[in-house]
């Protein structure tokens, strides 16, 4: 689980939603105004001869022409803030500033300023209130002088990448003060900074103090650097061997007593930082944890205390090291469903362990609250089974409140995250019965979205696992699916997770995804339904990328991939989505820092555009990409070499413009020297980012020229990303990314396995190898359970795959399956099908990750919708088709 999504479940019950929105009630929704959820220094005038502006969660200020005046890096000051005191520090910023012509921004409403300062939120921006910029290094000590006196001492999170003046709330870093943008090592583009050449280089924003190497610490900073590096953990009596988890209220260690040589853990909460919904600090939590744990004490279902320790401000609760590993890591190696043919023995052994360990968990949590403590947060993380893979105890209790508080949940998994009506023991209940689906069927999630799920899938687990009881899941049914207490109204969840449903639940009759006709129909009603065109950042509701990856353009995530996906699939134009791209395509409209690439920036939109008829603006586009220095991307088809190269070509073909075949050339020519120079063996594997998207250009340039040499560089590249691939126990071929195995089409081995059908399509007798892992490939593809519905991560994948591979062994039931699968994950959005995207926890319409992804995929199998270049099946494939529609 990405902790990340959470922030962006908060505006909106549907979908993916920047954070900010929240301080932007639509008209009439509340009666109160944009204004009303700023803080008061927010609300004053703009000073005379300043400007002002929003960018996301800040709020700008800077005299008239000081873009002109002010550098574009050096060191910046940071101050950070508790909620109590955060408006009068804003205040007095203002007032120190203005006069002195000063530019500073900050973080201008309550809400914003809590989500920074989360427990998931990044730890690089921790803490980050206000942001000055000095003009110089004389003019950087004189604003901390004057400061201190004013600030000085007022509490504040620490913030980690930066170096604390004194006692802080103010800090210094050295970074980027104008926006630039450059491509780091992995080929993405990112803040930049100058080096001592003038060359751009990644700022780094690390959640640790670093000075760029051809910079030096100003000397009034240096006994504040010399006294952070004064506090260590040197003098503790335990040694830390391993962090086993960050977040931004602190750490987990794994570590052993020097005392004795007993294993330990070690779990750090600092000061001001972590806040969970109802505004406790990561040091108020893990209080709540002790006295949790000391009220366990003796029952051996929950580690006992060893000490309770203060360094500098951080506190540590040592505990007992608890032997065994997560319910969630048995999911992998025991369920059945992850196998194409489960065997019916092993689905009869799973339901039998499963339905054991539920009963270890409801003892473990009736014990629990035999002491009068309320769990709070029981989900497969915190469930911990021991080395007999029976015995269970539950950790991570700093959720935990006594049950005579009867309080609701303040941070939660989304995929056992109670409904607000549910308070006290109530909640472990619920998070029980979801337990009951989850061991059988691990995507709860989709119950923040639409409880009425749950009957759906208590279906799907009676039909896969006939011997659980049905009375086992109706009761979790009954549990999720309640209504609040005489149907009254209840405010929205905590703002960990975001509002969830909490009045009747009924369900909505979807299409079956098996009936093309009436499922595209829906899918298409429920794309445009979602469709924002007065809004500038995005057009279609997607993933969280598209917040930060072009403003929403892309094909991957934006508004060019769910256009495609319409255009594809036979529904009719939606003329108002292109009139909606191309004004925010138009020259000097497109954000800065937008990327270039085919599935994440301009070379997409491109292809899209003029896949559209929209060639002029293709045209300036691409002119706008080759402009930039595009040689210095990463290789990989999603936002690298490969993707731009095909675009290239492409238009050369289309429009008889030979410069850019030219220019797709010289791009396989910098993809083959890579290849010979690291013989592809970079970072990722896989279509979108490893060496195949380098294969399917070569393959392309190929078919189209006929040079022999080519489908050899097609061949080498795809064999690099082979060698980056394990068999599974279900003898499946999948990625190799060393903490998981993937099988999936973006980033896994069914996209090797797509541009591998249409190599081999070329040669006449290939080496066995290929033709092995071509078969292993199409198990990856057969499996019966997926997490996700997705097109580059789930289910939907497959459904491509399936439909157009010419693999032997390709079977109509395979891909049927698959297909009526799809209907899992089906949610309704205004009463029409729609799918959710990445981690589940809300409703997604873009390409890579939600409905239009999905609706691609189902109607690929009607032989004319594919993704670009990467054509509708071809030959013996094209039958599959048939299953759908019959």
């Amino acid at each position: 689980m990405e902790k990340r999504y959470e922030v962006y479940c908060l505006a909106d019950r549907h979908f993916y939603e920047i954070p900010d929105r929240l301080s932007r009630p639509a008209s009439g929704a509340d009666g109160g105004r944009v204004e009303d959820a700023l803080f008061e220094t927010a609300r004053r005038p703009v000073p005379e001869g300043w400007t002002s502006g929003r960018n996301g969660d800040w709020l700008h200020l800077a005299p008239l022409g000081a873009d002109g005046r002010q550098p574009a890096q050096g060191w910046k000051i940071h101050v950070s803030a508790t909620a109590d005191g955060a408006d009068k520090t804003a205040a007095d910023v203002w007032d120190y500033c203005v006069p002195r012509g000063i530019p500073f921004k900050f973080v201008p409403a309550p809400h914003l300023l809590h989500l920074r300062n989360n427990k998931y939120a990044p730890r690089d921006a921790s803490g980050k209130f206000v942001t000055i910029y000095p003009a110089d290094e004389d003019s950087l000590r004189t604003v901390l002088t004057d400061l201190e006196g004013i600030l000085g001492g007022r509490p504040g999170p620490y913030i980690l990448t930066d170096l604390r003046w004194h006692d802080g709330p103010l800090y210094v870093r050295y970074g980027a003060f104008a926006r630039r943008y450059c491509v780091d090592a992995r080929g993405s583009l990112v803040p930049a900074i100058e080096d001592a050449d003038g060359t751009l280089v990644p700022d780094p924003r690390d959640p640790a103090f670093q000075v760029p190497a051809w910079v030096t610490l100003p000397p009034f900073l240096e006994p504040h650097l010399a006294a952070r590096n004064a506090t260590t953990v040197a003098d503790l009596p335990y040694r830390i061997e391993k962090a086993l988890h960050f977040s931004n209220g602190g750490g987990v260690y794994r570590g052993t007593d020097t005392r004795d040589g007993s294993r330990v853990v070690l779990k750090e909460a600092r000061p001001h930082a972590g806040l969970a919904a109802d505004g406790a600090d990561a040091i108020a939590r893990l209080e709540r944890e002790k006295d949790a744990l000391d009220r366990l004490a003796g029952l051996g279902v929950a580690p006992g205390v060893r000490d309770w320790l203060t360094i500098g401000d951080h506190r540590f609760l040592v505990m007992d090291f608890v032997e065994g590993r997560p319910l969630s890591s048995f999911f992998g190696e025991r369920h059945p469903l992850l196998a194409a043919d489960p065997d019916p023995a092993a689905v009869a052994g799973y339901t039998a362990w499963a339905l054991r360990i539920h009963r270890g968990v409801e003892r473990a949590v009736e014990a629990v609250h035999s002491r009068g403590v309320v769990f709070n947060d029981l989900h497969m993380f915190n469930i911990m089974v021991g080395p007999d893979e029976e015995s269970v105890t539950l950790i991570d209790f700093e959720a935990a409140a006594p049950a005579t508080e009867g309080g609701r949940q303040i941070v939660a998994h989304p995929g056992f995250f109670a409904p607000p009506d549910r308070t006290g023991t109530d909640v472990d209940r619920y998070a029980l019965a979801c337990l009951r689906i989850a061991l059988f069927l691990p995507v709860t999630t989709l119950f923040v979205i639409d409880r009425a799920k749950a009957a759906h899938l208590a279906d799907i687990i009676a039909e896969h696992f006939p011997a659980v009881p049905r009375e086992f899941l109706d009761e979790a049914v009954a549990e999720i699916t309640r209504e609040a207490s005489g149907g009254a109204a209840v405010p929205s969840g905590p703002a960990m997770v975001g509002p969830v449903s909490a009045g009747p639940v009924a369900a909505t009759v979807l299409p079956p995804t098996d009936d093309w006709p009436a499922a595209r129909d829906s899918m298409v009603r429920a794309i445009l339904a979602s469709a924002t065109p007065e809004r500038d950042d995005r057009l279609f509701p997607g993933d969280i990328a598209q917040f930060s990856e072009g403003g929403g353009l892309g094909l991957a995530h934006g508004a060019a991939g769910v256009l495609y996906a319409l255009a594809e699939t036979g529904a009719d134009r939606y003329e108002q989505g292109e009139r909606w791209l191309l004004a925010h395509t138009a020259p000097g409209a497109t954000p800065p820092g937008t990327p270039l690439g085919l599935y994440d920036g301009l070379a997409g939109v491109a292809h899209v555009l003029h896949r559209l008829g929209h060639t002029r603006r293709a045209l300036d586009l691409t002119a706008t990409l080759l402009g930039e220095k595009w040689q210095r991307l990463t290789s990989g088809l999603r936002g690298g070499l490969a993707g731009i190269g095909l675009h290239l070509d492409d238009l050369a073909r289309t429009t008889g413009e030979r410069h850019f075949h030219e220019r797709a050339v010289e791009t396989a020519q910098l993809l083959a020297d890579r290849l010979a120079a690291d013989g592809g063996q970079g970072q990722r594997a896989g279509l979108m980012r490893g060496a195949t998207g380098s294969a399917l250009l070569f393959l392309r340039l190929y078919e189209r020229t006929g040079a022999p040499a080519l489908l050899d560089l097609a061949g080498n590249a795809l064999r690099a990303d082979l060698a980056r691939c394990v068999r599974t126990a279900n003898g499946a071929l999948d990625v190799d990314e060393g903490w998981r195995t993937m099988p999936y089409l973006g980033d896994g081995s069914v996209g090797i396995g797509a541009v591998l059908d249409d190599y081999l399509a070329h040669v006449p007798d290939p080496d066995e190898d290929l033709t092995e892992a071509r078969a292993a490939i199409l198990t990856a593809a057969r499996s019966r359970f997926y997490a996700h519905p997705g097109l580059f991560q789930g289910r939907a994948g497959m459904i491509w795959h399936l439909g157009r591979t010419t693999t032997p062994g390709t079977a109509p039931a395979d891909l049927a399956a698959q297909v009526a699968a799809l209907g899992w994950y089906g949610i309704p959005y205004q009463g029409e099908l729609a799918f959710p995207g990445s981690q589940m926890m809300r409703l997604s319409m873009d390409l890579a990750t939600g409905t239009a992804g999905c609706l691609l995929a189902l109607g690929s199998l009607q032989g004319d919708a594919g993704l670009p270049f990467l054509p509708p099946p071809r030959g013996p494939q094209s039958r599959l088709h048939l299953v759908v529609e019959s």
